[in-house]
């Protein structure tokens, strides 16, 4: 005995003292972005793209927001990802204790030679392979990396829904306003109408004056249904990005209309049916799409690097990294203890059981190795080698990429600003064109194809102005997007909802991997 405990002790002592982890160890890739962005993020920036939505100043767009974050049904299937990761990781990380614990008895009656004998056995097993080459630290650091990159994977879906919602709001109020505009429009033209079939019926007009003002009306009113249908499918979107059903957000989106379309009536001069007079100075205060204040000209590229999808990227590839020592132990014996203590003990069926000598112990090292193996680990090796660099260029194109989306956006945005800038100086012209011909006309000083060319062009020009309003706030929307920001409001929050839990424990028992504590992959606190 005392020699088998020697010898044991000194398999021990060797194989601790040998201990090594095989394969490369990770270095994170360098983050090459544009040498014109700023390189490290200040406070100021980070917490205006924390909370960009903010910046449109929109009680509603906030209140979707916040309510998107809680009850997107996207967004809890990715919490739930990193609950079944967290479980993997536990699962990695038990592997380190000894892998076979086995408690087993069984209780026979034979028969033999007219005899009957009753046999017992009880038995403990346990069997440990010792961690040598590192086989069960690169599965845990594979298991910690896939639990991370499911928490970026998270923050990226939250990112990508908070993007959605304020996009598809701000195409909601751009349909909404054009509605409006377009619902202003037809009254104007309404207005012609009437004054024309006055004119006709003097004499001073023919007919086709008449039906020319008609056809421009009902153009006009032909163009409604389309708007009406773009701002239903955004809302229908904006329900499903907040887990309800459309009728169910309406109390939100239309908490404000009366008092819009009241403003939008006031612009109406009641006397005369025309645009009033202080409307060009003010125009913009009549404006229901999100607008938002100028935005610093410089990238922060701080804020790029902080992508939660440049995370994950980095994350499968350092996953992957870990695999690759993981497959190379197998080229190499495993050393492993086993030990079993048991009773077994066989008596006549007329005899009881007594216990005396039926104590039996066995404990000793053992080792295995695969060493024909044929080349199957070594191609193995090549195969998981292979699969790390592919992730490295994953790495590298979403990177790529992300400079792609910001650059495009940054670049919309400012073009969007020249653009709204000419639009905004061709309806004051349009509106003072329509004046003036209005009043010429009912004077007989211009022909009525004057004005109506004239209210045409007023018609065409707000509704381009209005789409080029959206299209600014939806840039707005873009840049952020691509900057990564919006990630951080979940900090402290339950990835899944506390009703999913209370369902998910009464089925098991989940001990505390329903509440682990927040992690920030993009903030570093990665394994």
């Amino acid at each position: 005995m005392k020699l088998l405990k020697k010898l044991v002790g000194l398999v021990v002592a060797a194989s601790l003292a040998a201990c090594t982890t095989l394969g490369p160890d990770f270095e994170k890739p360098d983050t090459q972005l544009p040498a014109g962005w700023d390189a490290d993020s200040t406070p100021e920036s980070v917490a205006r793209a924390a909370y960009w939505w903010r910046l449109f100043d929109d009680p509603v767009l906030d209140e979707l927001v916040e309510a998107t974050a809680d009850q997107n049904l996207d967004l809890q299937a990715a919490g739930l990802r990193i609950i079944q990761a967290r479980a993997a990781l536990g699962i990695a990380d038990a592997l380190r204790f000894p892998q076979q614990q086995t408690l087993s008895g069984n209780l026979t009656r034979r028969y033999q030679d007219d005899k009957a004998y009753n046999s017992a056995n009880l038995n403990f097993d346990v069997a440990w392979e010792m961690d040598i080459w590192g086989k069960y630290a690169r599965g845990i650091e594979s298991a910690q990396a896939g639990l991370y990159g499911t928490i970026a994977s998270y923050d990226d879906i939250l990112i990508t829904i908070t993007a959605e919602v304020a996009r598809n709001y701000v195409n909601y109020r751009t349909a909404q306003e054009r509605i409006l505009l377009a619902e202003q429009n037809i009254a104007i033209q309404q207005r012609v109408v009437d004054i024309t079939e006055i004119q006709h019926e003097s004499g001073n007009v023919t007919e086709l004056d008449v039906q020319q003002a008609r056809t421009q009306l009902y153009s006009t009113e032909a163009a409604l249904p389309s708007l009406r249908i773009a701002m239903a499918q955004s809302r229908n979107a904006i329900a499903v990005l907040l887990g309800r059903m459309p009728e169910q957000i309406d109390d939100i989106l239309n908490r404000d209309a009366a008092r819009v379309q009241e403003k939008y009536r006031q612009r109406i001069d009641p006397e005369s049916g025309i645009l009033g007079r202080g409307d060009i100075a003010e125009y913009d205060s009549y404006s229901i799409v999100p607008a938002t204040p100028p935005l610093e000209p410089h990238i922060d590229a701080g804020l790029v690097a902080r992508r939660p999808d440049i995370q994950v990227a980095e994350l499968l590839a350092r996953a992957q990294s870990a695999r690759i020592g993981l497959t190379k132990t197998e080229l190499y014996p495993q050393f492993f203890l086993t030990g079993s203590i048991g009773l077994s003990q066989k008596v006549l069926s007329d005899e009881a059981f007594t216990g005396t000598d039926a104590v039996k112990v066995s404990l000793g090292p053992g080792f295995r190795w695969n060493i024909l193996n044929y080349g199957r680990i070594n191609n193995q090796v090549r195969v998981e080698d292979a699969l790390f660099q592919e992730s490295l260029s994953n790495y590298n194109q979403t990177v790529l990429r992300a400079v792609q989306e910001v650059s495009n956006a940054l670049v919309g945005y400012k073009q969007s600003l020249k653009q709204r800038k000419s639009r905004f100086d061709t309806v004051e012209a349009s509106i003072r064109a329509f004046r003036i011909s209005m009043i010429q006309y009912q004077d007989g000083l211009v022909s009525y194809q004057r004005l109506l060319s004239t209210v045409e062009k007023l018609t065409l020009n707000e509704d381009l102005y209005a789409q080029v309003k959206g299209n600014i706030a939806n840039q707005v929307v873009a840049l952020y997007k691509a900057l990564g920001g919006g990630w951080q409001m979940r900090s402290g929050k339950p990835f899944v909802a506390d009703d999913i839990k209370q369902q998910m424990r009464e089925r098991t028992d989940w001990g505390d991997y329903l509440d682990p504590a927040p992690v920030n992959a993009a903030e570093g606190e990665r394994p």
